[in-house]
């Protein structure tokens, strides 16, 4: 039985990487089942993910020392992951549930993989459908003087329930800039696309007076700036004037949890690599 891997990596870009790598993995007894490679021009950076497998595991320590050699002398930022390993997920939300349901049925049909930890709230809306599907449900009001110990009780259940991403799944609060921080990298959000021109309350219904003709979702990574993280995948719907507000929620919430399992899947699958304030994301 052979063991999978996925090696991904970003270096300043220079001749003869991709010939190191897959050397390293051929010296090492390693089978490549598929590799995508970028290099940017702008940034002057290469990017590179291999999935490859090996047939044993007990030489992966071998083959991440010698990894850890090459790395230093390219100036590698580098991973390998074990391709099996389902990642575990905390997901947010709070009173619309379209984008947690398609997730919990996307893990539970075995379509994502992922392995949904646990839900958290900061209403009780979606208790019984978490519970429907065996998911633990916390439910952690917030308000302005008890968000302090919100978060660390957040920051207490991810590292209790060992979570590797937290997706804020239609979560209605603004993280603090230490909790973004402490996530980094390992937290993605979904909303609509109309900002910066419909922000606030009901944006479908501002757009509507509008008269907008393409309404759309954006998933990204979360950082302090707010819903201005590296972008990992969008998607839009063409509308038209005849369609009401409830039409407009309905298209959008459909786009919304399309995208975000999209997003969720590129993570999980180790397909995204940081380029600055971008992203790189392999198909």
């Amino acid at each position: 039985m052979r063991h999978e891997h996925i090696l991904t990596l970003s270096c300043p870009d220079r001749t003869g990487i991709v010939y190191r790598v897959t050397g390293l993995l051929f010296e090492s007894d390693c089978n490549i089942v598929d590799a995508q490679q970028f290099g940017d021009e702008e940034t002057g950076r290469f990017f590179l993910r291999v999935h490859f497998d090996m047939p044993d595991r007990a030489a992966l320590s071998a083959l991440q020392q010698r990894f850890a050699e090459l790395g230093q002398a390219y100036a590698m930022d580098w991973q390998i992951h074990d391709a099996r390993q389902r990642a575990r997920l905390l997901v947010l939300v709070s009173k619309q549930g379209h984008c947690l349901n398609d997730l919990l049925f996307r893990a539970h049909s075995r379509q994502l993989p992922v392995d949904i930890a646990a839900v958290a709230s900061n209403h009780t809306d979606f208790a019984a459908l978490a519970a429907s599907y065996g998911v633990p449900f916390h439910h952690l009001p917030v308000d302005h003087d008890n968000r302090p110990a919100q978060e660390a009780a957040l920051l207490d259940l991810i590292e209790r329930e060992r979570i590797d991403l937290v997706v804020l799944a239609r979560y209605m609060q603004i993280l603090s800039s230490d909790l973004c921080s402490a996530l980094a990298g390992r937290a993605i959000n979904i909303h609509h696309s109309f900002l910066p021109s419909f922000k606030g309350a009901q944006p479908y219904h501002q757009a509507h007076q509008r008269g907008v003709k393409i309404i759309g979702a954006t998933a990204h990574y979360v950082t302090p700036d707010l819903d201005e993280g590296p972008i990992i995948e969008q998607d839009i719907a063409r509308v038209d004037h005849a369609m009401t507000p409830r039409d407009l929620v309905r298209v959008g919430s459909d786009i919304e949890s399309l995208v975000l399992a999209r997003a969720v899947r590129r993570h999980v699958e180790h397909r995204i690599l940081l380029n600055g304030h971008r992203t790189v994301v392999f198909r």
